[in-house]
Formats: C-alpha cells, structure tokens, sequence
C-alpha cells in the first residue's frame, strides 16, 4: 500500500527519521514544522494521512486536528509526549484515528500507519483520482515527484518542486514571497524569503524560454510571483 503521508512534527530530527521510515516503505512524505503550515499542506495536497504531533507551534496538534475534520475526513493519527488520559481522550474526541505516546519506535510507527491506511481504504481511493497538477505548460506529479514543461523532464530542487507544486495547485494565484516561503518549510528550514527569490531565478532557467523575458512564473511587483497559464 502506497500513501501520500503529511508529517507535522516540529522536532526536525525526529520528523526527518519519520521521513525515512515512511520513504523506506515506499510512501512519499511532505514535512512541516507548525500548525499553520500543516493546514496550508493538507489543503494544498490532500494527502492519505496525516501524523500530527500535538506540541507543534503557531496552532497546537489539536487545533490542526478540528480543522482537519471540518475540512475534510483525511486520517489523523497523534503523536504526543503527554501521557495524561484527558489528552489522549480529547485527541480521539476530536477525531483522531489513532495515537502513539513517545518515545516509540519506528517499526511500530509504521505497522499503526498501515493500520490506519488500511481501515480507512484513503490510499486506494485517492489514487484513483490523478493526483497531478498541471498549469502553462507545467505537470507537477506529487506520487512520482516529477516536474515536466512541455513534457520534458525538469530537473528541481526539493524547495523548487515544493514552490511550483503550490502554484501549480492554483494557477493565475499571486504568492507573496512570505507565503513561498512557508512551502519550502518542510524542505529548507534555512531559507529567506530572498532565498525565495533565487528559487524562482532557477525555476526560469528551468521552465522558461527566455528566463529574462519570463511568460510562465511571473512577477507580480510589490506583491510576490505567481503562475501564469490556467490549469491543464
């Protein structure tokens, strides 16, 4: 079974070791660090699951997880350190599908996520639906992560994938740099939103005839970038 896994767990050593895991069993797997972003990711992916630690910051595990289930019925299964029973019996309350205590272990993580997976039969149901975003000329396959421009091959860096991924989602939407920013979260805790800037001077390199007279990823001055072309 094959799922796209949404990993909101501040620690980033820890997260990168979930990362592995989930990679090692042949899922594919999308980091953040906080609440917001964790909201932003699963309202941009829509992945299979998601493992959600309750201490994250900006919006705590329990407030991801009542929005979660406002918006949509992805599974959710907590991590939490707290050991308290009215923690673990709010989280479930709330609409979790399962939750691990740490420490734990990796192989155990993984049997409760393909536990989760299973019951809930999301991996198989979304991935009858196609998962790639498509906008001016640009294919962006989440599953494969592949990035395609006329349907060559495109070369990205993680922080470029997760930038064009964004705005594939929603072409003709203006990203302010900040917004661009918080995309590459999961995969560039260094970056600044200059940073930002240069990932887009290389995605026009990558994606654009004439990077100096761009008509693809465009500059929406005073505000951010954004990509021009509509979806297909």
């Amino acid at each position: 079974m094959c799922a796209h896994v949404l990993v909101a767990e501040d620690d980033e050593m820890q997260a990168e070791l979930i990362r592995r895991s989930l990679l090692a069993e042949g899922h594919t797997a999308t980091v953040v660090h906080d609440g917001r972003a964790a909201l932003d990711a699963a309202r941009r992916l829509r992945p299979d699951l998601v493992v959600l630690d309750l201490m994250l910051p900006v919006i705590d595990g329990f407030g991801v997880c009542r929005v979660l289930r406002q918006d949509d019925d992805i599974p959710v299964l907590m991590l939490t350190a707290r050991t308290a029973e009215d923690d673990v019996l709010l989280g479930l309350e709330l609409g979790a599908d399962d939750y691990m205590t740490k420490p734990y272990s990796p192989r155990e993580l993984m049997a409760r996520i393909r536990t989760v997976l299973r019951r809930s039969g999301r991996a198989v149901a979304d991935r009858r639906e196609d998962p790639v975003v498509r906008a001016g000329g640009v294919t962006v396959d989440p599953v494969r992560h592949e990035v395609r421009c006329e349907g060559a091959l495109v070369e990205c860096t993680p922080a470029e994938f997760e930038i064009l991924l964004a705005m594939a989602g929603e072409p003709e939407r203006v990203f302010s740099r900040r917004q661009l920013l918080e995309v590459t979260r999961g995969t560039d805790r260094a970056s600044t939103e200059r940073a930002v800037d240069v990932h887009v001077m290389n995605l026009r390199r990558k994606i654009e005839t004439d990077p100096r007279r761009p008509t693809r990823l465009l500059t929406v001055f005073g505000v951010g970038y954004k990509l021009s072309g509509g979806r297909g």
